[in-house]
């Protein structure tokens, strides 16, 4: 009798899945679990639930006893989707993005709006976080004698706009 033949499938760990940039079209299997996602993106069970519930998630495959499973799309959207919240980016924006996704390529020039302005508020903050970063180097070199408060840079001096003057 022959012996079949093995199969190799490769399976990464839903930690491995989330972690992987995504690329290519990812394995649609409902497998893992929620605990397993939670897990693997830092988000709670019930968060996960939510994002299903509002929509940012597509309805999730449940398993014979009503558990549900999630696969590599799924886990590759949440990667996505912790990316614009680490951008500061609101759900209700996210869920406009997530929708726009939904309705194809015709929606390309939207999202790429959405997300340029989205860059656009990020390079404010980080200009504003150098800014914040300058002071406490500063304040942490006086206080480690460094240097001494000669050395400041010159206050910010308040200059009224041209409205304001006038008034």
């Amino acid at each position: 009798m022959a012996t079949p033949a093995r199969v190799e499938i490769d399976l990464r760990s839903c930690s491995e899945v989330f972690d992987r940039a995504p690329g290519g079209d990812p394995d649609r299997t409902p497998r893992h679990t929620i605990s397993e996602v939670a897990a693997a993106s830092g988000l709670t069970a019930h968060t996960l639930r939510w994002y299903e519930r509002i929509g940012l998630l597509d309805p999730v495959d449940r398993a014979a006893g009503g558990q549900r499973r999630y696969c590599d799309a799924d886990l590759h959207r949440l990667a996505f989707l912790g990316r614009l919240r680490l951008t500061g980016m609101s759900v209700a924006d996210m869920l406009k993005y997530v929708d726009m996704a939904r309705r194809g390529e015709q929606t390309y020039e939207g999202r790429r709006l959405l997300l340029e302005a989205q860059r656009e508020e990020v390079r404010q903050r980080i200009v504003d976080l150098q800014a914040t970063l300058a002071v406490l180097d500063y304040k942490i070199d006086l206080y480690a004698g460094k240097v001494t408060d000669r050395d400041a840079p010159a206050p910010c001096q308040y200059v009224p706009a041209e409205e304001e003057q006038s008034a």
